[in-house]
Formats: C-alpha cells, sequence, structure tokens
C-alpha cells in the first residue's frame, strides 16, 4: 500500500472486494441514488469548452458509463470487485484504485464517482489517476464527506452503549470538506476546486436504509469493526433512535465533488467552478 505500515492501515480492503462482489446482483436497486450523485457531479463537464472522448470510469457500478457513453465517450471502467466491474458493460477491467494498471496519459477524463472512500492510500490513488490522464485532462470526483450518515452514526454508537457497554467503528470515517483541495494539490492536480452537496434520502421503513447499502456494496469494511455477530438488540434499537420527519426515516449524503486537471503548458487562470473555462 505505497510503503504504509498495517498500523496505518484503516481499511480492509479484501472486505471490501467481498462487499462489492455480493452487491453486483444487487447494486440496481440503489442505482437511482448512484445516479442522482454521478448526475450532479457529470453536470461539471457543461461547465468547459474542452470535448472529451477516452474516459475511465472508476468504481461506477454500472451508472457512469453509461452516462458518459450517452455522452459519445469510449470508456473503460475499473472496479476492485471483478464481478462489479462487469455490471458495467463495456471494456471492463478488475483492478485496484491503489494499484492502477493504466499507462501514463491513457485518458482524457477520469471520473470516481463515490468510490475512494475505502481507500486507504487517497493520495496515492489520487496521484496515480492523474498520472493516467493526458496533459490538461480532467480529474472528476464525489466522496462522502464529514456528516454524511451522521444520524446513523450517532444512533449505532448510543445504541451500542446501551447494549453491550461500548462502541465499535460501523460506519466508514470520512475525511472533511476542507480535506479535499488540500489532497488534489497534494496530488499534482492544477486548479483544484471542491464543491460541498448534499442529498436528503428519507425511508418509510428504517430498515430499507440498511438494505440500501448492502445493496450498493457499502458493508461496514473498517479495520478495526467488531467482527462478532452484533447483539439481536442492536440494529432495532439503533433504528428506532434514528429522527424521523413525516414519518420517514432521514439519512444524509454529504458530498464533496473534486475537479482537477492534469497540468499542461498552458492552463487558463480559474473563471468557473471547473477552474477555468476549457
Amino acid at each position: 500500500m505505497g510503503g504504509m505500515s498495517d498500523s496505518m492501515l484503516v481499511f480492509d480492503r479484501r472486505a471490501v472486494r467481498l462487499h462489492r462482489d455480493r452487491a453486483a446482483a444487487t447494486v440496481g436497486t440503489t442505482a437511482p441514488i448512484l445516479r442522482e450523485v454521478a448526475e450532479r457531479l457529470l453536470d461539471r463537464l457543461d461547465d468547459t469548452k474542452h470535448r472529451f472522448t477516452t474516459a475511465l470510469d472508476v468504481g461506477g457500478r454500472g451508472v457512469v458509463a453509461r452516462l458518459l457513453r450517452a455522452r459519445g465517450m469510449e470508456v473503460v471502467s475499473c472496479d476492485l470487485s471483478p464481478a462489479m466491474a462487469a455490471v458495467n458493460g463495456g471494456v471492463a477491467v478488475a483492478a485496484d484504485e491503489e494499484f492502477l494498471p493504466f499507462a501514463p496519459a491513457s485518458f482524457d477524463l477520469v471520473v470516481a464517482n463515490l468510490s475512494l472512500h475505502w481507500v486507504n492510500d487517497l493520495p496515492g490513488a489520487l496521484i496515480q489517476l492523474r498520472m493516467a490522464l493526458k496533459p490538461d485532462g480532467l480529474f472528476l470526483a464525489s466522496l462522502p464527506a464529514l456528516g454524511t450518515l451522521g444520524e446513523l452514526r450517532a444512533a449505532l454508537m448510543e445504541a451500542e452503549a446501551m447494549v453491550a457497554g461500548g462502541a465499535s467503528p460501523r460506519v466508514s470515517p470520512f475525511p472533511d470538506l476542507g480535506d479535499g483541495a488540500a489532497l488534489l494539490q497534494r496530488a499534482g492536480f492544477a486548479l483544484p476546486v471542491v464543491d460541498a452537496d448534499r442529498i436528503a434520502i428519507a425511508y418509510r421503513n428504517p430498515l430499507e436504509l440498511l438494505r440500501d447499502l448492502r445493496a450498493a456494496g457499502e458493508g461496514n469494511a473498517v479495520r478495526l469493526r467488531d467482527r462478532r455477530t452484533p447483539p439481536r438488540a442492536l440494529f432495532p434499537v439503533a433504528l428506532s433512535a434514528l429522527p424521523k420527519q413525516d414519518e420517514r426515516v432521514a439519512a444524509t449524503l454529504r458530498l464533496a465533488m473534486l475537479t482537477g486537471w492534469a497540468p499542461a503548458e498552458s492552463q487558463p487562470k480559474p473563471l468557473s467552478r471547473l477552474g477555468a473555462q476549457r
């Protein structure tokens, strides 16, 4: 992992892959949520005069590749899970985001929609994605930011403290919104821009929230997670404590939308949220 010691690893990458393998058969049920985020991210393509022909879709779970092809692009998709990679159709590769197999300057667009938050070496992965871009190529990514699923995190911690006398990590730690620009700069992207976005989802049945997370491959893959079977009362107590509005349970996605360009000899000064009118 780019020289990272075991003590520095936050996520269990094998668990991430297994969750994605299992979710390949069910991810279609969460396509509306994934598509909503992807469409908001890809709206940024309409802010630029630059035209893209070859795109890399990182972990798009069958949604991003279709949207990019609809814009007339040739798309290569990759995913840590071979089964999930196949969901994208077209050219698909099973690849670890931390050890990408693509040659330098292979693509003029890279899109990572809700797919980098289980990566241990995120700066290293971003460097590899930047290197895969041609000069003046565009990188777009959406990342769950701090506050995402905050209602569920708080409810699980309180419930576990109540029924088990302590709490273990059950929701992924997310980066702070302000970390985004620094990550892009550290990875060598030019004209970095980070926008905040927010999506509120309401569920009639709180169990549907857990089912959606499982169906999307978003099971708990934190290395320090408690691997024992949770107390039977844990989830009923936690779900009953989730805040409700109009008899529905609320779940919030707080998103960091990242934009960066692969450096080129002459790049314009920032004029738009993309960093420049291209």
